[in-house]
């Protein structure tokens, strides 16, 4: 049986996403098929495909599945990205509320950007290689580096990622540009490759560098390879709270893909 799913083409600062409504689709789709839906050569072509479905007690309900088709944690850019679809298809306004894996965030739109809710962090762990660890809704490994661009991204990151853990986290290399700003380049697990930016990947570099002391402001600028975003938080004993990612949401284009049950 062949069915033809509508499909919506997103990117965050060059982080790219497929969006299915649940509704469009009549049966779960396999780790095959999300995998061929990633695939640039032969498939759609995206970073991750997220499933945008009713909720109860919120506007949206956020699923998230990585190119590999396993089941991701928390994206940032996905997040942005899904948030500016219910704002283009589903008429959704301001001070919109959504729930991935059982958790509440908000999002609003700011001018022509979108801004989301983090997570808060509880803590920000000093690993034996002198780098940093949090989890900003996705783990993740900072490295900080004083010339970004001579970086091997994929050799390096893919080191560091596999000899983490079983599962596995997710490397940035970070620079210190002066004036609170900081520039990104980011190792992502489940795409096992760089990525153009990644959300929960900027957001944990900018509450890294005001722990480490590299930056005075909870306000801070970031340039991915993809752009520019803004992380502010603010510091609470070991932690951080109201934590807010901004940055770029953009339509690209939507198709209709035909996918065999």
């Amino acid at each position: 049986m062949n069915v033809k799913v509508p499909f919506y083409k997103y990117h965050g600062a060059g982080n790219d996403f497929v969006i299915i409504d649940r509704s469009d689709i009549p049966y779960e789709l396999s780790t095959v098929q999300i995998k061929k839906i990633c695939e640039r050569r032969y498939g759609i072509g995206a970073d991750g495909l997220m499933f945008y479905e009713p909720h109860k007690e919120s506007d949206f309900k956020m699923t998230y599945f990585n190119s590999d088709g396993s089941e991701s944690s928390f994206c940032g850019n996905g997040a942005r990205c899904i948030v500016q679809f219910g704002i283009d298809h589903k008429s959704l306004l301001e001070n919109i509320t959504f729930s991935f894996n059982d958790t509440l965030l908000g999002a609003k739109r700011k001018n022509d950007l979108i801004e989301i809710n983090m997570s808060n962090v509880s803590s920000v762990e000093r690993l034996k290689n002198n780098n940093l660890f949090l989890d900003t809704g996705s783990p993740h490994q900072i490295v900080w580096v004083s010339d970004l661009e001579k970086i091997e991204v994929e050799r390096e990151g893919r080191a560091l990622r596999n000899a983490f853990s079983s599962a596995g986290c997710n490397v940035n290399f970070v620079e210190y540009l002066g004036e609170n700003k900081l520039a990104i380049r980011t190792y992502e697990r489940g795409v096992e490759a760089e990525t153009h930016a990644c959300g929960t990947g900027i957001t944990a570099a900018a509450i890294a560098a005001y722990f480490d002391r590299k930056i005075s402001s909870s306000e801070i600028e970031l340039n991915a390879v993809g752009g520019k975003l803004w992380v502010r938080f603010e510091p609470s004993g070991f932690g951080f709270v109201d934590v807010y990612l901004t940055g770029p949401a953009t339509h690209v284009f939507t198709g209709v893909i035909e996918l065999r049950s």
